[in-house]
């Protein structure tokens, strides 16, 4: 599509200063969350977005899905939902012969919604989808559209009837993205455009064969082996077996992360620096994201819950 892999790097960061352009029309500050929810698509990943109730995680994600012009389905988990209500199940037609009935997972974006309200037997029916983009009923391979992301969900506070996510499913988002409340003048500007009656037509700015085309770019961005190996050391750095571990993570880790983190944080290093219209990442552009990539895949201990470490503050000591 583009005539060389520089004049598709400077289409990026201009598609990207369009997509938040247009994305503010609807969604106010959250500036940061954007940010990483667009990263972790143009690299091809999933993310899980944690929030209280109220702060649009589900309105921001309907949103991007307009601004790329991609089909969006919404599933909401509730403890009753079962597997075949996100692959789909085979029917019975009137000739007689059964036939494959998509769900809702065949879409380029996949709304989770509150994915920790249904049982692990359902969470893991967007395992294979996920990791593999297709999926298996009754022995038969179906395709999952490409581009395919799935956004999650989920609510920090609420623990009653919740199946908190087991680590191996964690570990196929490549970021957690943490939403804050929003500053004053932030929820001032919120109320008087959600309490008015004015509409906002937003338009699509990028295609899903353009998506493709900045994935593929995203991979080509060249790296300096030290930066590189900056984040395969950051990474092994949280393991308590390491040999370059420091003490806090002897004293509070019970699992660090695994090989998928390094991959995931040079992956988002790429494109943090391409999206900053940098041609090769430094080592800024990996602790940038460090956060959003190893939050979920570093198990604190109890003595960590004892002393009242928070994962960030944990996190921010290794950088």
């Amino acid at each position: 599509m583009y005539s060389s892999d520089v004049e598709g790097m400077n289409a990026l960061a201009q598609s990207y200063k369009d997509l938040k352009a247009e994305i503010g029309k609807v969604i106010v500050g959250q500036d940061e969350v954007v940010q990483a929810t667009l990263i972790s698509l143009f690299s091809n990943g999933h993310s899980l977005l944690v929030g209280v109730p109220g702060l649009a995680k589900t309105l921001l994600i309907n949103t991007i899905s307009q601004v790329l012009d991609l089909s969006f389905k919404r599933i909401q988990f509730t403890p009753d939902l079962m597997p075949s209500d996100i692959t789909g199940s085979e029917i019975l037609d009137e000739d007689r012969k059964f036939k494959f009935n998509k769900g809702p997972i065949f879409a380029n974006i996949v709304l989770a919604d509150e994915i920790n309200r249904t049982p692990p037997k359902t969470q893991s029916a967007l395992l294979e989808a996920m990791q593999e983009r297709n999926i298996t009923v009754s022995g038969v391979k179906h395709v999952l559209p490409n581009p395919f992301f799935v956004l999650a969900t989920q609510n920090p506070i609420e623990q009653e009837g919740t199946y908190p996510l087991p680590e191996a499913q964690l570990d196929r988002f490549m970021f957690n993205i943490l939403l804050d409340y929003p500053s004053y003048d932030e929820e001032v500007q919120v109320v008087k455009q959600t309490t008015s009656d004015q509409s906002v037509h937003l338009k699509s700015i990028i295609s899903s064969n353009q998506i493709l085309e900045f994935q593929k770019l995203v991979k080509k961005i060249p790296i300096a082996d030290n930066v590189l190996e900056y984040a395969v050391s950051l990474v092994s750095r949280t393991r308590p077996s390491a040999s370059n571990a420091i003490k806090e993570v002897n004293q509070y880790v019970s699992w660090g992360a695994g090989p998928r983190a390094s991959q995931y944080l040079v992956l988002g290093a790429k494109c943090h620096a391409a999206l900053k219209g940098k041609f090769s990442p430094d080592i800024e552009d990996v602790k940038a994201i460090a956060a959003l990539v190893l939050r979920h895949r570093i198990v604190l201990n109890y003595k960590a819950e004892a002393d009242g470490l928070k994962i960030d503050r944990f996190i921010q000591t290794l950088l």
